[in-house]
């Protein structure tokens, strides 16, 4: 481990050949206070005295008789390759919104129908005005945004005649701004879902790198 150094590949190497068990033991708790020393970044984890002694497995190859005051790891629990996490491939309706909006949306088609649902429809609907103006450098109608979210939602979310969006500003700019500066000015309950709506798509958008 590149982290630690020649010095400690060595005393841990010296520490396998000493033929007393008891005396190893002993070497062996000094070995690891000088690591933990050496990196004292893992002090700022919870269990960092147990992945002292887990590095010092595997320094030694795994290959080293001592009396550990945590279970010994196997080579197999550091090698062994994490479950495929499933890829969404199911194609966006309108790529310009992004899976963000299409998750959101779906999220809001099944909250109860009351003057709170139609805050978060109003909220996101003028999201996706900023992004629509985004990656088309012209105007759009509220009525367009509406019919997007209608078919986004599969005719499920249909936008109540009583909300309208504000009329934008000439000198307003629209340069790709993050979902969290839309969401900073919403209530809780509406920042919930937009967090639902986001984690909805990390888990199903989320690439393993492992190949089978």
């Amino acid at each position: 481990m590149p982290e630690y150094g020649r010095h400690i590949q060595k005393m841990v190497e010296q520490v396998k050949e000493i033929p007393d068990k008891e005396k190893r033991n002993e070497q062996i708790k000094a070995v690891v206070q000088v690591m933990g020393i050496l990196n004292p970044q893992l002090r700022d984890q919870p269990d960092f005295k147990h992945k002292l002694w887990d590095h010092v497995q595997i320094i030694s190859g795994f290959d080293i008789d001592i009396d550990s005051p945590y279970p010994l790891p196997t080579q197999e629990d550091f090698m062994t390759k994490p479950d495929p996490v499933p890829v969404n491939y199911e194609p966006l309706k309108a790529a310009h919104y992004g899976r963000n909006i299409q998750n959101m949306v779906n999220v809001i088609a099944a909250m109860p129908d009351d003057e709170e649902r139609d805050k978060i429809i109003k909220s996101m609907a003028v999201y996706m005005r900023q992004q629509y103006l985004i990656w088309n450098k012209d105007t759009v109608s509220e009525e367009t945004i509406f019919k997007d979210i209608e078919e986004l939602s599969g005719g499920k979310l249909v936008v109540p005649s009583h909300i309208h969006l504000e009329s934008i500003s000439s000198k307003e700019k629209f340069a790709r701004p993050g979902i969290m500066a839309q969401t900073n000015s919403m209530q809780p309950q509406q920042r919930q879902v937009f967090r639902k709506a986001g984690a909805n798509n990390n888990k199903k958008n989320a690439k393993h790198k492992w190949k089978k």
